[in-house]
């Protein structure tokens, strides 16, 4: 244990360098602690900073005051008051998951039958109580919620969560959809024109949101706006497109682009400016190679003008027939409505026509070199399984199911949790104190059995989750929503 090394990240913090401790926890976040402490030693764990660097084995970390404050050789600590010592033997330390595609609902389909019908209109409920929960089970300590419905309900569950009243990740809480004119979400706002689209951003601005995000009907002047009054307050905007397509947002200034490649239009045939094509939504990924000239221009762009691309491969994953199904977990926090909505479209793309099946395998496998392309030619990707409920992806589960895709896709285990990680907390701004296991950071902090650095699955067996040095027990977590998800 370096001494020297603790004395100076102590000496960091109270020079006030960082954010505050966490506040105490009330009831309801007790009740799902692991133990209460002020310090906290875990002994003799492999620690996978996040960096993309390799794992590290046999090392002693220390939290205090919410605080990394001390990383060094392994070594046995006894037991005293006012320290818990923590048996990291056999297990890992990854930072917790920065994930930026995430919600706080579940897109319900009232009437799902077997044969896919359902009634209109589509209905999207709150999960208030239980997303936030099984984000923080699986790790996920920080999200963006990338598009919000009900946007009072996400600024007030932030502010529950911060000061403490009920468990869940920082929320980095995007404002209601930038919506054009469409009756796609019966819920969401309809934008009149561009001047509408500046005031909606300002308003949300002042309401407490801190990002925006554009949706699939708006116009290219609606977008503009937004983005320059987003810009004018030091905020971000993302975008999952259609009538406008990527380069077209790139030139407007759009910080990020979200789902990959597979929501641009510019190849779709006979595009028209501003109008959606929803029958071509996937047009770039089904006609740009990966290394031709379109993916390598598009790529040249994006990096050139520091647009950052969010994966959310796990909710593409089910669209493809015959992959893997959800593990008894995670259909054991479904309610009975929802699993069996998540059976019947399962069962439907199983039974796709062998030619339709296989297209739509071989769209997805291409969706994942671009993304590998993408961050190889130096992009700054990001992570986030967009958990509405679609085809089963849920909040937590799915955060996991998204770092293993990106290893099968071709990253290497640290690399897939660099972007799950540290690349989260970069396009946050936020890396000088999450995203990384190092001394002076906030211990957001994930131990799992195992070594996800050489079995990346191992990232599922999460055992503590750290939120500012308070330690939660996945377990209790996962219980107070057992069978809840899809309800509440």
């Amino acid at each position: 244990m370096s001494v020297a090394n603790e004395v100076a990240a102590l000496l960091l913090v109270a020079a006030g360098e960082h954010l505050a401790a966490p506040p105490p926890p009330g009831p309801a976040v007790q009740a799902v602690l692991r133990f209460e402490s002020p310090r906290v030693v875990v002994v003799h764990v492999r620690v996978l900073d996040g960096t993309g660097r390799p794992a590290v084995e046999d090392r002693n970390v220390v939290i205090e005051g919410g605080r990394i404050v001390a990383i060094g050789p392994g070594g046995d600590v006894a037991q005293k008051a006012g320290t818990a010592v923590v048996d990291g033997r056999g297990r890992t330390l990854l930072p917790g998951l920065v994930s930026l595609h995430d919600h706080m609902y579940y897109i319900a389909r009232p009437g799902l039958d077997a044969d896919g019908h359902a009634d209109p209109p589509l209905l999207v409920p709150q999960m208030s109580y239980s997303a936030p929960r099984l984000y923080l089970a699986a790790g996920v300590t920080t999200v963006r919620t990338t598009g919000s419905v009900e946007g009072y309900a996400d600024l007030n569950l932030r502010r529950l969560i911060d000061s403490g009243q009920v468990p869940g990740p920082n929320m980095d809480v995007t404002a209601p959809y930038l919506q054009g004119q469409s009756d796609l979400f019966m819920q969401m706002y309809q934008l009149r024109d561009a001047e509408d689209a500046r005031r909606f951003v300002a308003f949300w601005a002042d309401a407490g949101a801190t990002s925006f995000k554009a949706y699939m009907h708006i116009t290219r002047a609606e977008l503009r706006a937004a983005i320059e009054e987003a810009h004018k307050r030091g905020l971000k905007v993302t975008g999952h497109l259609c009538s406008v397509t990527y380069p077209e947002a790139i030139a407007l200034g759009i910080d990020d682009l979200e789902h990959g490649f597979l929501v641009n239009t510019q190849l779709a045939p006979g595009k028209q400016p501003d109008v959606c094509p929803m029958d071509q939504t996937s047009a770039f990924v089904e006609r740009a190679e990966p290394g031709g000239p379109e993916s390598t221009a598009l790529i040249r762009d994006m990096v050139a003008h520091k647009v950052a691309l969010t994966s959310t491969l796990p909710v593409f994953e089910h669209m493809v027939p015959n992959r893997p199904p959800l593990n008894a977990a995670a259909m054991d926090v479904l309610t009975p409505e929802a699993r069996s909505a998540y059976l019947y479209l399962r069962n439907l793309r199983a039974a796709l026509p062998s030619g339709e099946a296989a297209k739509k395998a071989a769209l997805f496998r291409r969706e994942q070199q671009l993304e590998l392309d993408f961050a190889r030619a130096g992009g700054l990707l990001l992570a986030g399984p967009d958990p509405t409920g679609n085809g089963g992806t849920i909040p937590g589960f799915a955060n996991h199911r998204g770092v293993e895709l990106l290893v099968e896709a071709g990253f290497t285990p640290a690399e897939a949790i660099r972007v799950a990680t540290l690349n989260g907390a970069v396009y946050l701004g936020r890396d000088r104190d999450i995203g990384s296991v190092e001394v002076g950071k906030v211990a957001d902090l994930v131990l799992v059995r195992g070594d996800p650095s050489t079995r990346i699955s191992d990232i599922r067996q999460v055992e503590i989750v750290f939120k500012g040095g308070v330690a939660f027990d996945p377990a209790k977590l996962l219980e107070t929503v057992r069978g809840r998800y899809g309800q509440y």
